[in-house]
């Protein structure tokens, strides 16, 4: 009789002792929400969590974050490239924690029944820039709470408040990507350098954009011509694992310098300049792909990247080629960069044929698929 009491003692016990387990578990699952920036699902994002302090949580769950967006405009009015203290009427300055901070992380409060889904980050790289949405929330609360942890790649920030959200705006002294976890209403941000996060990186600069049209001839412009082939590009690439900048998807225009720095700060392995060609001789047709003479890179550079892209644009059109060119002065975006760089040159808009066909959309899918080819060929070359 003893043993059996024992023995129905000892069941009850491990039966309480399993349910009180497993609803602590189950109570800290609820309450903890962390999550890895990850875009385009591509990349399994390893945090270094030996390197975080005590002030940080142990982490041992990783989600994709589907909030995470890129360059382009979020809505009419918040444009991306405007400065970032731009509206400085509607602007205040985000309170920071002084003195360094052993951690990787910016420490970001944010505003009580704040959840993940009501958090978007953008990374306005063209601008060097991170703006963090925070949906139905009130900007006093940046008034009155501090930004802490490592800010050493911040230069400033501010927040402000719309209809609907309250906007967090850092300035950074360069381009970075970005893994971030969430708990107790706190964002935890790591700043990534693009390089350490990806393995093959490309920028692609569709020529001229807003009041600058380039070529203006047969009812066509060149800053129309470029963009729908990086459109058309973007679609081809965004089913690639490789890393993709593009310095407009809009018709806007960005400085040639930016242009340059997104390729030269990404350490891309190549940027492509789209553009299109034009003469007073109206019978002159053809692709020509530009490079920079002046600066040398062994094994794969300018002239190897020129003569891919060339070859390749020209087999995908059925076309006529008629060479590499060295850069002129004013090529300044193929001149200034550090990284293997070509414009190709996709056609004449000045011969009615040629402009007839950079209007097809037909025609504008077979150059864009020649650049793409032209991408992967050079990668076998690497």
């Amino acid at each position: 009789m003893m043993n059996q009491k024992l023995v129905k003692k000892t069941a009850v016990f491990s039966l309480l002792y399993s349910v009180i387990v497993m609803a602590a578990v189950f109570f800290v699952m609820e309450n903890r929400v962390i999550f890895a920036e990850n875009r385009h699902g591509d990349y399994a994002a390893e945090l270094a969590l030996n390197d975080i302090e005590t002030e940080i949580p142990d982490f041992d769950i990783l989600i994709d974050d589907i909030h995470n967006q890129e360059t382009i405009p979020r809505t009419e009015g918040l444009d991306s490239e405007n400065d970032l203290n731009s509206d400085a009427g509607l602007s205040s300055s985000l309170i920071f924690e002084l003195g360094s901070a052993n951690t990787n992380f910016l420490i970001i409060p944010l505003p009580p029944g704040t959840n993940t889904n009501d958090i978007t980050i953008e990374n306005h790289y063209l601008n060097e820039e991170m703006w963090i949405f925070i949906k139905n929330a009130d900007e006093d609360f940046y008034a009155n709470n501090v930004i802490s942890g490592n800010r050493k790649n911040i230069t400033s920030g501010f927040y402000e408040g719309t209809d609907n959200d309250v906007i967090l705006k850092f300035a950074l002294n360069n381009i970075y990507e970005y893994r971030s976890i969430m708990e107790e209403e706190t964002i935890y941000v790591e700043f990534v350098p693009p390089r350490e996060m990806y393995d093959r990186i490309v920028v692609i600069d569709p020529a001229f954009g807003g009041s600058d049209f380039g070529i203006i001839a047969n009812d066509l412009n060149e800053k129309d011509v470029t963009l729908n082939i990086a459109l058309k590009l973007k679609e081809l690439l965004d089913q690639t694992d490789i890393k993709v900048y593009f310095t407009r998807l809009l018709d806007n225009n960005l400085n040639e310098d930016k242009r340059v720095r997104v390729a030269n700060n990404t350490r891309a392995d190549m940027l492509i300049r789209i553009e299109c060609d034009g003469d007073d001789d109206s019978l002159l047709n053809g692709t020509t792909a530009i490079y920079n003479e002046n600066f040398f890179i062994p094994h794969f550079g300018n002239v190897e990247l020129a003569n891919i892209l060339e070859k390749e644009v020209v087999l995908s059109i059925r076309g006529k080629a008629i060479g590499l060119k060295p850069a002129s002065q004013t090529d300044s975006v193929i001149a200034n960069a550090t990284v293997p760089a070509a414009a190709i040159r996709v056609g004449y808009l000045t011969n009615a044929q040629e402009a007839i066909l950079l209007n097809r959309e037909d025609y504008i899918e077979k150059v864009a698929a020649g650049i793409y080819n032209a991408i992967f060929a050079a990668y076998e070359m690497y």
